[in-house]
């Protein structure tokens, strides 16, 4: 069996390491499924957060009237505690922008989550067989 411990990088062949290099390679993925994980559960955060932006502006946009003194512009955060004044339909454009951008993050990150939970099967796999293997010539 051979998988892709990093992308890109190099291709190892499971069956040719001993356990205690299969453990090794188990554990990094693990470490790097756990923080791949929190990364996907943080961008889908962000994205609700900037979907509620565009709720909150065409709520705004609707025209309903209310305390605001100016209801044709809004404070956007566009990042690092900067904040730009926008007029509706740029707002509007800027958010969507920024859900689009996060949706693709997100996908791509997906499929490297995916990619590394496979990795992680044929890694435990491999202990597996090893371990199948080493209790079967030990009681020979």
């Amino acid at each position: 069996m051979t998988t892709s411990v990093a992308p890109k990088q190099q291709t190892i062949e499971l069956t040719d390491l001993d356990l205690t290099q299969l453990s090794e390679v188990k554990k990094q993925l693990e470490e790097e499924l756990s923080h791949l994980t929190s990364s996907f559960g943080q961008l889908k955060q962000v994205q609700t957060r900037f979907q509620d932006c565009i709720a909150s502006v065409e709520t705004i946009k609707g025209g309903k009237s209310g305390e605001l003194v100016d209801t044709d512009k809004v404070i956007v955060d566009v990042g690092t505690g900067y904040y730009i004044e926008k007029g509706l339909d740029d707002a509007l454009k800027f958010y969507a922008e920024k859900v689009e951008f996060v949706k693709n993050n997100s996908e791509t990150l997906q499929q490297t989550i995916t990619s590394k939970q496979n990795n992680l099967k044929m890694t435990i796999e491999v202990i597996q067989i090893k371990i199948t293997q080493g209790a079967a010539s030990s009681s020979k």
